[in-house]
């Protein structure tokens, strides 16, 4: 029995991250290093991205007539950017081995940024959980939920993952890395680095605008009305600077390849929706349905999940806007605008908008990986159904090509953490509240 309880302390106490995530990080430079001598590497889109970096060196400047041996560049510029140093780097992309070892530090360095992520969502509460990590402050009255160590082997488990970064070299890679550095930015309140971040990340895929009304309710919140429009100005400067090459010559025609929302996705590559015949896949009806279930959940969890540390309704909300708080109400809520709130902010509107996606091909795997211990674990889902559930959507993401049932446990995963992660947040500022009064009262009784 005590052998039992050492176990689930080392387990669920948050403390032992501090020792377990280099440990992982320093097992996890090993397998990268591994997994290149002897594993092979699979051709899908690095030829086509080193043929578009060429055009692009070579002088061309209309984005409407960069194309790959895959077809026409449908990429942001800043992806065009990337991979040109890349093609300088690697002899042209000729050196294989160089570019998955730059590959294997971008995982690495991600992957450490994941975890300080992690690290910093701390949610104060009243209930001391110990299978959802807790530790207990000086005065016996507040906790702390914070991510327990049972959630970090999870974020080197995953074979699709390695196989993404190391073997396939795709620009999700970069896009994801973006994204942890914007979240680990706001965490730390550093709202330009992370605003300059977030929008580099869209300009290098904009799988990335599915966080685009996270960021902007954050911002909103977070800082005074001026200051959160310029950090959107700022985003769309950055914008702006990295297609300065091609917007001269075609600034449309940048535009509507960079940010293609009427794409056609074809049926036999699709991750997600493979259990559903193709008729329906290709058909209108069934985009404007997927479009209506986005919109619709990102309502719902603005309504009722993103503006709570405000305490305002949309209408009040849109209000402010027009006329924002005294500073005292707004640095108030700024306060509560917590490194744990951001995360799980941001990340739940890329599970919405994953679960609600035309089509997922095996590569956005990258946005889900990192993303789902942490949904799980604030959807208060206990840690054999986390286990479960992760080891789950691992097997549908590594079956190739996928079938009915692998699609249907993708699909099914990602409803899981959007529905839990609403479920298991619904007390999270009302638990905070009641946890402030406590320790105010016994402070007072000290005092």
């Amino acid at each position: 029995m005590e052998r039992y309880k050492q176990a689930v302390e080392l387990a669920s106490n948050p403390v032992h991250t501090r020792w377990l995530s280099p440990f992982l990080l320093a097992a996890e430079a090993c397998l990268c290093a591994f997994i290149i001598l002897r594993v092979p590497y699979t051709e899908i889109d690095w030829e086509a991205y080193m043929q578009q970096a060429s055009q692009y060196l070579n002088g061309e400047r209309d984005y409407t007539m960069i194309k790959g041996g895959t077809g026409p560049l449908v990429y942001p510029a800043f992806h065009v950017a990337i991979y040109s140093m890349l093609y300088k780097l690697t002899a042209g992309g000729k050196n294989i081995l160089l570019a998955q070892a730059i590959f294997s530090w971008l995982y690495i360095a991600t992957l450490m940024l994941v975890m300080a992520c992690y690290r910093m969502a701390k949610v104060r509460t009243t209930s001391f959980d110990t299978c959802h990590g807790g530790s207990v402050t000086d005065y016996g009255f507040l906790f702390y939920q914070q991510a327990p160590p049972y959630l970090f082997p999870l974020l080197v488990l995953s074979k699709r993952l390695h196989s993404i970064f190391l073997l396939r070299l795709f620009n999700d890679c970069f896009a994801v890395g973006f994204l942890f550095i914007a979240i680990y930015a706001y965490q730390h309140r550093v709202f330009t680095v992370g605003s300059v971040a977030y929008s580099l990340g869209v300009g290098t895929k904009m799988s990335l605008l599915l966080a685009g009304p996270a960021v902007g309710v954050i911002l909103l919140q977070a800082l005074p009305l001026r200051r959160a429009l310029n950090a959107a100005f700022l985003m769309a400067q950055v914008q702006v600077v990295i297609a300065l090459p091609f917007l001269p010559v075609n600034a449309r025609g940048y535009i509507s390849r960079a940010f293609e929302f009427s794409r056609q996705f074809l049926y036999k590559w699709t991750v997600n929706w493979r259990f559903v015949d193709e008729k329906t896949f290709l058909s209108r009806g069934f985009a404007l349905a997927l479009l209506t279930a986005n919109l619709g959940l990102v309502s719902l969890f603005f309504a009722t999940r993103w503006l709570k540390p405000s305490g305002q309704s949309i209408r009040g909300f849109l209000a402010a806007l027009w006329k924002p708080p005294p500073p005292p109400i707004q640095q108030k809520t700024s306060l509560r605008i917590t490194p744990s709130h951001m995360m799980t902010t941001i990340l739940s509107a890329m599970a919405i908008g994953l679960l609600c996606a035309r089509s997922l091909h095996y590569q956005f795997y990258a946005y889900i990986a990192w993303t789902t211990p942490f949904l799980l674990w604030k959807a208060r889902l206990h840690p054999i159904a986390i286990y479960a559930v992760w080891a789950a959507q691992e097997w549908a993401w590594n079956v190739y090509p996928s079938t009915t049932a692998s699609s249907m446990v993708v699909v099914g995963c990602l409803l899981i953490q959007v529905v839990g992660v609403w479920w298991g947040t619904r007390n999270e500022f009302t638990d905070e509240r009641h946890a402030i009064d406590n320790e105010g009262r016994h402070q007072e009784h000290v005092d």
